[in-house]
């Protein structure tokens, strides 16, 4: 498990609830730290990063190329956003804090800091409260230090990358099945009844076209995932109108794809997932088409 765990002082967790418009942790307190010599964020031979971290529930998961919107509106996050814009080339570390035992007898509640996943912000817009940031996810990291507390959490992140197989060239023909199988469920997405503002882009679609094209992004390549490993996460995006049930099972999936370091184990559940969605699309469809007539 890529985790890293540090105490947090007593106070109420984050909303258990996703939502796409959110804002992180109020009553971030944590551990003791002593600052290091700053150093350059992006050498082209780095091999580790210092970046702003942003934390969220086990809920809220974001896997890389998936695409996100924030609204952040407390001053410790608007900070955050300046720097990652204005320092960091854009970027910050999106990760989920996971509650657990350490010493029954400790009155400090203790975390576990998992699933971290290098975002990119593609957009900010700036309101009279704060702003929306639009971020995408890169690729996995792990948190290995801690370097600041205030006015929000920085800290020192490696990537993490699957282990490839001896023959790369076997993960291609499953590659192109999951390629196939995520753009029938797009063709069926379409055509469900939606909002009139809702985008004419899915996002499995818009995660799709993300994950084939050459990344551009000013950042260590190291940091980046291969071709297959992004689009076994392309498939983990949530369908529309998707019941509360289908988002529960489809961020336990989110978890799941987090913790593998197979390529293909992940294109074979990415790939089981998607077709059970055609199949939950084909049947809503149908369901859509007799109330129609």
């Amino acid at each position: 498990m890529t985790c890293t765990a540090f105490n947090l002082t007593t106070s109420p967790l984050l909303p258990s609830r996703p939502t796409r418009l959110r804002n992180p942790h109020p009553t971030l307190h944590p551990f003791r730290f002593t600052p290091k010599p700053k150093r350059c964020r992006f050498s082209p031979n780095a091999t580790s990063l210092d970046l702003p971290l942003l934390p969220f529930t086990l809920t809220e998961v974001l896997v890389p190329s998936e695409c996100k919107t924030l609204h952040l509106y407390e001053a410790r996050y608007l900070a955050l956003l300046e720097e990652s814009l204005s320092k960091s080339k854009k970027f910050f570390v999106h990760f989920v804090l996971d509650p657990i035992i350490v010493d029954d007898s400790l009155e400090e509640a203790s975390f576990a800091a998992r699933n971290g996943c290098l975002v990119f912000i593609e957009n900010v817009e700036r309101l009279e409260v704060g702003a929306l940031v639009s971020i995408r996810g890169i690729g996995r990291v792990k948190i290995i230090k801690f370097l600041q507390a205030d006015p929000y959490l920085k800290g020192v992140v490696i990537p993490v990358h699957d282990t490839l197989p001896d023959n790369i060239s076997r993960l291609n023909p499953k590659v192109m099945q999951v390629k196939e199988a995520l753009c029938s469920l797009n063709s069926l997405e379409i055509k469900l009844k939606a909002p009139k503002e809702a985008p004419l882009q899915t996002q499995i679609a818009n995660s799709l076209m993300w994950a084939e094209k050459e990344l551009q992004v000013d950042c260590d390549e190291t940091f980046f995932p291969s071709l297959a490993e992004r689009v076994s996460f392309a498939a983990l995006q949530p369908v529309s109108g998707s019941s509360q049930s289908e988002l529960l099972k489809l961020q336990q999936e989110k978890l799941k794809a987090m913790e593998l370091k197979d390529t293909m184990h992940r294109l074979d559940s990415s790939l089981q997932f998607v077709k059970d969605n055609i199949s939950m699309v084909a049947a809503k469809l149908a369901i859509q088409s007799v109330e129609m007539k």
